[in-house]
This record gives structure tokens, C-alpha cells and sequence, in this order.
């Protein structure tokens, strides 16, 4: 169904911290192109034994650059998978502060044309239809790794319907959240993809997928209308260069931030809706703002100061108090 001409589009990203944004320059100036076939391991092959697309030099650089970033996390202490509970606990007051600023706030900006960082208030938005993921993979992806990647995201589509009561699952048809895994080669031509499962969808937006920067892990762009704060559709974007647990968190961030809850703070701890990536997988406060989000008690298209007192009940009834 086409869109009225009040559809609004929102862009999530998961992008590098500071200290990955060093790593990613030394990347860039001291790692040469890979050239000749030698310098290229030997292609991936499916589990019906076809050679998958042979990746490019440039996507190969960005494999080993991956790699290296994920290990320079690790070396830190980062990229954490358990929950928190020991260094990081968290009361009533603080998960509902963070659901306020995560869920009333958009990371970026395309008022002006281009999108721009910048946290911007608006309403509380989230989906009302059934969320029906279509899986999709660029050549460069192996037969027997989407396999293993559409039992992983079944998995935890399910994990999320059961913390929102929300039907949220993987589809063949009826798709109108779509999430690729796709190359850096695949991604420049994902254009003409993008503009059919979403002809709204404005310049700013399309060229942030298209020519996502290496600063960028992966990225969810979602249209609303705005009559009704409801989200319509989403289109996500992974890069299938990452590392297992740099993937997995990928794939945590931008499918929950799809759901209407776009934006990172520093305050959010432990969460994954923070760019230092001390966390890699959903946590046990994302968990609780995501059934905060789709409480019946909170509505679409309430302001902060509207859903403020309901937010703090929620809250209270969730953790049980302040201490």
C-alpha cells in the first residue's frame, strides 16, 4: 500500500566508538589493497557445494578491518554478553529515564536534507501490524551460513514477541520489515531494492544505506505516519563482513531499534541503546523497555509529558522500586 504524503522516515545507526575510530583510521592508511588471487582466501561454498560470489578487495579489507575492530573491543573489556547484574545494576527511576530518552528521541536528523546527529524529541512511536521480517542475502552470503542466520533471527524474533506480546516473525510474504545482509559491493547497489519496498523513502536516507561509511556497523531506516506515530515499515542493513558476535549485536540493535526505539544515550547502562558498545546483546533493562513499549497502558503519539506518570509506573511495577 503506498503512502500518503505524511510519512516521516527515521535512520538508526550503530556506529563505532571513539577508541574503534582510531583502529578504523590506522585501517584505512596502513592496511593495502588486496590484490592477485594468492592474497584472497579460497571463496566460501554453500551447503549445496556452489561457490558463493567472490567477495571484492575492498570487502575483503573490510573483513580483516572487522575482525580487527571486534578483537580491539574484546581487548577492552568490551562487547560484554552477560547481563550487567554485578557492575551495572539499575533501579525504577533510571530504566524510565532511559526509556524516555531512548523511545521519545531520534539519534539523527534529515530535516535539513541530510541526516545529521542529532537527538531530536518527538512522540511515542511503535508498530500496531503484525512486524513480518523478510530475511533476505546478498550472493556473497553462503547457502549453509543463512541457514544458521534464519534459525538464529526465528529465534530471537520469538524472544521479542514474547517480551512485547507483539506478533513480530519471519515471512515470505506480507513483508514489511526487511533486513539484508549484504557486502559492501552488494550494498552500493541496493538502491533500486530499497526504493520498490519503500517509494517514499526520502534522498537522505536512501544514500545513508547505500553509501554507509566504515565508521558504520550496520543501520534500521523506518517510515511512520505521522498522523497516526505508528511505524508502517522498516528497512534494515548488515554487513556480512562482521565477525559472529559483532553480527549478533548487529542484528540485536537494529531489529529492536525498528520496533520504536531509535535512539542510544551514554546514561543507558547496561544496555545495547549506547554507542560505547560495552554491551553486545539485548540486556535485562532493553528487555523491560521493550515491554514498557508495548504496555496497552502507553499509546502512540503521546508526548513525553503525557506518558511521563505511566512511564514511572511501568517502571515501578517492573524493578518494584528505588533501591
Amino acid at each position: 500500500m503506498a503512502h500518503a504524503p505524511n510519512t516521516q522516515h527515521r535512520t538508526a545507526h550503530k556506529l563505532l566508538i571513539a577508541a574503534s575510530a582510531v583502529l578504523l583510521a590506522g585501517c584505512v592508511l596502513n592496511t593495502p589493497p588486496v590484490t592477485g588471487r594468492a592474497a584472497l582466501p579460497p571463496p566460501p561454498r554453500g551447503a549445496d557445494g556452489q561457490a558463493a560470489a567472490k567477495p571484492s578487495a575492498a570487502s575483503e579489507n573490510l573483513r580483516k578491518y572487522y575482525a580487527g575492530v571486534q578483537a580491539e573491543l574484546l581487548s577492552q573489556g568490551l562487547m560484554r554478553t552477560d547481563t550487567g547484574a554485578k557492575d551495572a545494576p539499575f533501579n525504577a527511576r533510571m530504566l524510565a529515564n532511559n526509556f524516555v530518552r531512548i523511545a521519545f528521541f531520534d539519534e539523527f536528523d534529515s530535516s535539513s536534507g541530510t541526516l545529521v546527529a542529532r537527538a531530536t524529541e518527538k512522540r511515542l512511536r511503535r508498530w500496531d501490524k503484525p512486524v513480518r521480517v523478510g530475511l533476505a542475502f546478498g550472493d556473497s552470503v553462503p547457502q549453509d551460513l543463512r541457514s544458521i542466520e534464519r534459525a538464529r533471527v526465528a529465534s530471537f524474533l520469538a524472544r521479542l514477541t514474547r517480551l512485547t506480546g507483539h506478533s513480530i516473525q519471519l515471512a515470505d510474504s506480507g513483508i514489511n520489515f526487511h533486513l539484508q545482509i549484504l557486502n559492501v559491493d552488494e550494498l552500493r547497489a541496493i538502491g533500486p531494492t530499497v526504493r520498490s519496498t519503500d517509494p517514499s523513502i526520502g534522498r537522505p536516507e536512501l544514500e545513508s544505506i547505500i553509501n554507509m561509511p566504515e565508521s558504520t556497523y550496520c543501520q534500521v531506516t523506518y517510515s511512520i505516519d505521522d498522523s497516526t506515530n505508528l511505524i508502517e515499515r522498516a528497512f534494515a542493513v548488515i554487513r556480512a563482513e562482521h565477525p559472529d558476535l559483532l553480527h549478533l549485536s548487529c542484528l540485536h540493535e537494529e531489529i529492536t531499534q525498528g520496533l520504536g526505539l531509535p535512539n542510544d544515550s551514554p546514561q543507558a547502562r547496561p544496555s545495547i541503546y549506547n554507542d560505547d558498545q560495552e554491551f553486545a546483546l539485548l540486556t535485562p533493562m532493553d528487555e523491560l523497555m521493550l515491554r514498557m513499549l508495548y504496555d496497552k497502558r502507553l499509546s502512540p503519539g503521546m508526548s513525553i509529558t503525557q506518558a511521563r506518570p505511566i512511564i514511572d509506573q511501568l517502571a515501578q511495577e517492573l524493578i518494584g522500586g528505588d533501591s
